[in-house]
């Protein structure tokens, strides 16, 4: 199981300095990398089955751009959704034969992606398979910036950024439009940020440094060096959530509003940010885990907390945060808008 226990780094902006094209905090990376893979599944046993790769410069302008199908070595899983058949990737390469490629064009560059944290962790785990180090050392989270910017958004998905930019998508989930479509509404968020001097909110990436083609046994594997339990932390006051609870997460099904999700452990994304973008989808974010919660969240299933214990005793599907955010994009509308329980 990938645990990613990074935290937001911190970018010292000095006063800026004049060039020809104006201004430009000196703080802000010298160069980017907006990334979409599309992926056999959620789990940490799936596979990637396309990769894109949008160079951009410092100020977001695109060098270049790639991409290649990827052979899964399995079934490509949810073909309705990014088209690839196991006919179309028959011939198609294997991860580790564009390894080397896509790290040339991930090197001394931030990683973009819409949802960073799962494009990185499958990222991560197909480049331990083939034995492999990224070079990508931080992420930046479209998800993430669109708030910091409080972009007048009704939701986060990527279809929704990018038509408040005017960016027209031709190919949703293919992932080369994906990365386009991101690449085109990230260079107006990047001046943006620019322009109001905003500290732009990167995140470490941190590879796997062992890897156990087992699915049990990839449970237990951890990121870098291991991260402190958070422990205990004070709760939030919310309001009701305006949706009854729809029942159990269903495996390969959508997150419905209304859902009680509940989460254990450390997480990559600032624990009380995840749990607001679940209550903005129409989640209610639980305390505790009982035979009502929907779904538990946690990097760490197999660890010893009571909250993985009673899941387990009642049934409560469990979920890693890279499947979880990854779903927060598209959740099912509720089909009765009644006060919950």
């Amino acid at each position: 199981m990938l645990e990613d226990h990074d935290q937001a780094a911190t970018v010292d902006l000095p006063l800026p300095r004049t060039t020809p094209d104006g201004p430009w905090p000196e703080g802000y990376p010298s160069g980017f990398a907006v990334v979409d893979v599309e992926t056999t599944g959620l789990a940490s046993h799936d596979r990637i089955v396309s990769a894109a790769v949008y160079r951009l410069t410092a100020r977001g302008d695109v060098e270049d751009h790639w991409y290649s199908p990827v052979n899964p070595q399995r079934d490509p899983g949810p073909t309705w959704i990014h088209g690839l058949t196991t006919e179309m990737l028959r011939d198609a390469p294997l991860f580790a034969e564009i390894a080397d490629e896509l790290a040339e064009r991930l090197a001394d560059r931030v990683l973009v992606a819409h949802n960073a944290v799962f494009d990185w962790t499958m990222l991560a785990r197909e480049f331990a398979r083939a034995e492999r180090t990224p070079p990508t050392r931080q992420r930046l989270c479209t998800i993430r910036l669109a708030k910091e910017l409080a972009l007048p958004l009704p939701n986060h998905r990527l279809e929704t950024l990018v038509g408040h930019f005017g960016v027209e998508q031709r190919r949703a989930h293919h992932a080369l439009d994906d990365a386009r479509v991101l690449a085109e509404a990230f260079r107006p968020s990047l001046h943006q940020a620019a322009d109001r001097r905003l500290p732009l909110p990167l995140h470490a990436c941190l590879p796997i440094t062992e890897w156990s083609q087992a699915p049990a046994a990839e449970r237990r594997q951890r990121v870098g060096a291991a991260g402190a339990w958070r422990g205990w932390r004070p709760s939030r006051r919310r309001p009701a959530c305006p949706y009854p609870n729809p029942g159990r997460y269903q495996a390969g099904g959508r997150l419905i509003q209304g859902m009680r999700v509940a989460f254990s452990g450390d997480t990559s994304i600032d624990r009380d940010l995840l749990e607001d973008q679940a209550v903005e989808a129409g989640l209610h974010v639980a305390t505790s885990v009982s035979a009502l919660t929907s779904l538990l969240v946690t990097n760490a299933p197999d660890a010893a907390t009571s909250k993985v214990a009673k899941a387990r005793a009642v049934g409560t599907p469990v979920m890693d945060e890279a499947a979880f955010t990854h779903l927060l994009r598209d959740v099912a509308p509720a089909e009765d808008p009644a006060q919950g329980v």
